[in-house]
């Protein structure tokens, strides 16, 4: 990963009181994973901030599981709201629980993720320092058995460190460990719903493009935990690719086309070799590259997404 790992604050910080903390909503989107959001509530209701600076919204996106079993007991433990919408995408789904949100700092995180008791405290921690910056904080994978799993993380690891590669240069935070300023979020406008993938990349190149920075903060931990099968990872992968093809199409469209960067296999492999993962890595790349070459030919025959 990329960033401070001495967990050193930004320079010029000072610890956070409660008193200080500032007023949060933590977005989740989610879609019929009602065990994986069980875990995640569990986690966001032992979070070490005091419970009436932050707020929780769940966006269900369509999922035919009822989620009210599941949020109701977490009613006496958190501030806790539940938006139901038809199945969109994840990114409108997190602009509709950002339409709900009353925190200056939107945090957003998925319902297969375990945010660590201090996670919010460290965000709202870069907030009051720079409060018109974005953050990003560490994703780990906690299913180490799965190759799967640790394939997948392992590609998002070197990417943030070929995003994130100096101190005033970080570009690109996934979206299940993503801090903003509320206000600075409605006025780029909120995620791209016509994403279902990539839709963070989208927002970071957009949010970086107007102006605004972005820090990284590795002590703000999520534990993921995406139980992935062959048929899992395949099918996900592919849709990014499908996902990175939209992205590329759309930033050639805005005049900054995306730079193809050998260094990032480069060091993929390498580090897939220190792991062992290379199979699964390998699969990772045909199958995101399947993606992206079934997207650009659907585009090309009229039958993409606008």
């Amino acid at each position: 990963m990329a960033g401070r790992r001495d967990g050193a604050a930004p320079h010029g910080a000072r610890p956070v009181s409660s008193l200080d903390l500032p007023a949060c909503s933590v977005v989740v989107p989610t879609y019929d994973r009602p065990e994986a959001l069980r875990a995640c509530l569990e986690s966001l209701a032992r979070l070490d901030y005091p419970r009436e600076r932050y707020q929780v919204i769940v966006v269900d996106d369509g999922g035919l599981a009822p989620l009210g079993p599941v949020t109701e007991p977490f009613h006496d433990r958190l501030r806790l709201d539940l938006v139901e919408q038809t199945r969109r995408g994840p990114g409108a789904a997190r602009n509709a629980g950002a339409a709900r949100a009353e925190g200056e700092l939107l945090a957003f995180t998925d319902d297969d993720c375990r945010p660590r008791p201090d996670w919010l405290r460290r965000l709202a921690g870069r907030f009051r320092v720079r409060p018109e910056e974005g953050a990003g904080g560490r994703t780990v994978n906690v299913l180490a058995r799965n190759r799967y799993s640790a394939a997948a993380q392992l590609v998002v690891d070197v990417g943030y460190v070929q995003n994130n590669s100096g101190p005033d240069d970080r570009r690109w935070f996934t979206t299940n460990n993503l801090a903003v300023p509320a206000a600075a979020f409605r006025a780029l406008g909120g995620f791209d719903p016509s994403f279902r993938t990539a839709e963070d990349r989208d927002f970071c190149s957009r949010w970086v493009a107007s102006g605004l920075a972005m820090s990284y903060e590795p002590l703000a931990v999520v534990e993921h935990a995406h139980e992935l099968t062959l048929a899992s990872f395949v099918r996900l992968h592919f849709d990014y690719g499908r996902g990175a093809f939209r992205y590329h199409r759309k930033q050639r469209r805005g005049g900054q086309p995306v730079r193809v960067e050998p260094s990032f296999y480069i060091a993929l492999a390498r580090e897939g070799r220190r792991a062992g993962l290379l199979p699964p890595l390998l699969l990772w790349h045909l199958s995101n590259t399947a993606g992206f070459a079934w997207e650009w030919v659907r585009t090309a025959r009229g039958q993409g997404e606008p």
